[in-house]
């Protein structure tokens, strides 16, 4: 009897730990980062931008109909509005910070800023 309470209290410890485990792996997947630089390209049939970080870092980042671009001519609207298919502001040179989480190996932008032309401008001098 007090061998079965042991293996039923280990059964249930190890059900605990892997359910902790499993509930930490889908919590992270949704973090959301976020990289500051200079659009080097934009692909609009793959919906893709390259970013260009301070330190020469280059980030692919693809955006979806549910990403918001703020400092467009449609503030705050989705992408199908004011966007990366209609979206302008997302020509090389550009300074903009973007949000994005990655999904099995895929970084796709939340959110696209773009600075001013005035702070874009003393970004790259």
């Amino acid at each position: 009897m007090l061998h079965a309470n042991r293996y039923r209290v280990l059964l249930v410890g190890l059900f605990v730990l892997v359910a902790a485990i499993a509930w930490q792996s889908a919590v992270a997947e949704d973090v959301v980062h976020a990289v500051s630089g200079i659009v080097k390209s934009v692909d609009k049939t793959s919906k893709t931008m390259v970013v260009k970080t301070a330190d020469g870092t280059e980030h692919t980042i693809k955006w979806t109909d549910k990403t918001t671009v703020e400092g467009a001519k449609a503030t705050g609207k989705g992408v199908a509005d004011a966007s990366a298919a209609t979206y302008d502001g997302a020509k090389e040179g550009s300074k903009v910070t973007v949000k994005y989480t990655e999904k099995g190996g895929e970084t796709t932008a939340v959110a696209i800023k773009e600075a001013s032309k005035a702070t874009a401008k003393a970004v790259t001098q």
